[in-house]
């Protein structure tokens, strides 16, 4: 397969309600939507979901798009791919920046299933056809507020509710909530808030029966994390830590978490999820699938890879209104009893509304093989 055009749109979706954690308050989401062209006029589609601070990690989306535009479009241009995982191969020769090289492998993925007329699905081996999931709640002013809104979770169908927490902002939230929901599934994260001068507040958050604490300590971090996962009866899980299979495995070999929360775009795509999937199946360590703030694009990834069954936990995958008043897709995901239905059909199994995209669009790029740049 040669890919013979890539047209990329940046966009900008606001948030049904700003969204807080400990690194600030997101208001909207700036994402650019990729469409790969093959040499028999396939198309398939990825998202770069990368924040446009450096505060998750250290990709922006500003250096991923010239990252994109200068590195991987050329290399894909010049590659001749004969299966799927080629593409995988091909980033290699490009260090880090996994946001970047994921937006265009996993569009690359969606092609090859259009090209076979079959589901991107059907590549993992599974069958679900709805999803279990959970929510992410963010940091609100008032105790009063999160408990109000964790309610209203709850009755939409919600079953799992993570709270994210930072120093002040921890015990009385997470203490309200267990009592008031005594049975719930319930996790904090924290985005590297604290450090292990901590211990003895997470000695008492070890006590709310958390199914898991996310992310306590720096994203780098995987000794004070497995010092700290001594202490408490509570899985750790590592989230920003997680880039490829090795930072698993050295996870692993430390008893630094007992839990990953993956998510494609920050492990560089489906082939490098896929081999941490399978790492963790084989060392019982508990994997799920997290979120991005991503579009229907996105989502329509995260619940066709979430359909496999290692995933056993319910992900922070969400409706689509749980962030957007309009998606860019013309069916986007909705929750029903709690569940969400895989998409069916070739590829993502979805279509784009472009009208929606159209409102949203900032600018739009052209890249030809013939490497024509227009804008």
């Amino acid at each position: 397969m040669k890919i013979t055009k890539v047209e990329r749109y940046q966009l900008r979706l606001p948030l049904t309600i700003p969204f807080q954690t400990s690194y600030g308050v997101l208001e909207e989401k700036s994402l650019d939507l990729l469409i790969l062209e093959d040499e028999l006029g396939n198309q398939g589609y990825g998202e770069l979901v990368s924040f446009e601070q450096p505060d998750y990690i250290e990709e922006t989306i500003s250096a991923d798009r010239q990252l994109i535009e200068q590195q991987l479009i050329p290399r894909l241009f010049q590659a001749e791919l004969q299966q799927v995982e080629d593409v995988w191969s091909l980033f290699q020769s490009v260090q880090g920046n996994f946001m970047a090289k994921s937006a265009l492998e996993t569009a690359v993925w969606d092609l090859f299933a259009k090209r076979e007329q079959r589901s991107l699905q059907s590549y993992f081996g599974s069958q679900k056809s709805t999803l279990p999931v959970g929510v992410s709640v963010g940091i609100h002013v008032t105790t009063e507020d999160l408990i109000a809104q964790v309610s209203s979770y709850l009755e939409q169908g919600y079953q799992r509710i993570k709270v994210k927490i930072k120093p002040g902002y921890d015990i009385v939230p997470l203490s309200a909530i267990r009592e008031k929901f005594p049975d719930i599934i319930l996790m904090a994260d924290a985005n590297s808030a604290y450090t292990l001068a901590d211990l003895e507040l997470f000695k008492q958050l070890d006590q709310l029966n958390l199914a898991m604490i996310e992310q306590p300590f720096h994203q780098r971090d995987f000794v004070d994390h497995a010092r700290l996962q001594q202490q408490l009866q509570t899985k750790i899980c590592l989230d920003e830590n997680i880039r490829t299979v090795e930072d698993v495995k050295t996870a692993y070999a430390l008893g630094s978490c007992r839990a990953i929360n993956l998510k494609i775009p920050r492990v560089g795509g489906i082939t490098e999820a896929l081999r941490i999937v399978d790492f963790c199946q084989t060392h019982q360590l508990l994997v799920w699938l997290g979120g991005m703030f991503e579009s229907g694009i996105g989502r329509a990834l995260n619940l066709q890879f979430a359909s496999q069954t290692i995933f056993t936990f319910p992900g922070d995958i969400s409706a689509a209104n749980r962030y957007y008043a309009k998606d860019i897709i013309k069916e986007p995901a909705k929750m029903e009893k709690g569940r969400i239905a895989v998409p069916q059909g070739i590829g993502l199994g979805i279509e784009l509304d472009w009208r929606a995209i159209q409102e949203v669009c900032e600018q739009k790029q052209t890249y030809s093989s013939n490497h024509s740049i227009n804008q």
